[in-house]
């Protein structure tokens, strides 16, 4: 019995050590994808920044947390679409997320090995998130219950690529579209009853928000040198 629970130690742990985990800060742009302002996929309108977690479990995938907070402005004037432009609603928002889920990479991504290490990358998971809750009123801004925030589901579909710079640090680059489970990021679907009536576009239709920017982090508990060269 202690030689059987002397080998799950060995495994268990042995497999743990062998493991590289990165912790690290993501920093670039927020924009929105709904029915104020501009539709394009990747245009920031504000910052977004936050951390991020990874545990690479394999050379294939790893296991990935980040919290990020993002700020975009939804601008009718910017808009390619002309009844857009002459509605010129304006509105401001920020959503402050939590995700968690798996980083898929598309070539054998080696952290234990000396020499370069480089692959593009999916990620995918679930996401929630806060966001402010407003409503148009005669073209303006309109809180709901003096700033009353809500939350929401998410789906982060991302596509990026990371480089190791040296033995500890990777440098990324990802864009990463977020289909949300709210129609009101931009103001566009209040649900409440007393102001349901302020509904506009297409409301069947969910709001996107998108995270696209630099992630840098900082790679610790590796191998042993002598399994350097594994």
């Amino acid at each position: 019995m202690r030689r059987f629970i002397a080998v799950v130690f060995l495994l268990v742990f042995g497999s743990i050590s062998a493991q590289t985990y990165e912790i690290g800060v993501f920093g670039g742009g927020t924009n929105n994808i709904g029915d104020v302002g501009r539709t394009n996929y990747i245009w920031p309108s504000g910052p977004a920044y936050g951390g991020i977690f990874k545990w690479n479990k394999s050379k294939r995938y790893a296991w990935r947390a980040s919290v990020i907070y993002g700020k975009f402005t939804a601008d009718d004037s910017k808009s390619d679409m002309a009844y857009r432009q002459q509605r010129g609603y304006v509105i401001t928002n920020s959503v402050l997320e939590t995700s968690v889920g798996l980083e898929f990479n598309f070539v054998e991504y080696n952290l234990h090995k000396l020499g370069p290490a480089f692959t593009p990358y999916l990620y995918t998971g679930v996401t929630y998130f806060r966001y402010n809750y407003n409503y148009f009123d005669a073209g303006q801004v309109q809180e709901i219950n003096n700033g009353q925030k809500d939350g929401s589901f998410a789906i982060p579909m991302t596509v990026g690529a990371k480089l190791r710079l040296n033995q500890f640090l990777i440098l990324g680059a990802e864009v990463g579209a977020r289909l949300t489970f709210t129609d009101n990021l931009d103001g566009s679907n209040p649900e409440e009853s007393n102001v349901a009536a302020y509904k506009f576009g297409n409301i069947f239709s969910k709001d996107w928000y998108v995270f696209s920017g630099l992630t840098l982090t900082y790679t610790f508990k590796r191998k042993p040198c002598s399994d350097c060269f594994d």
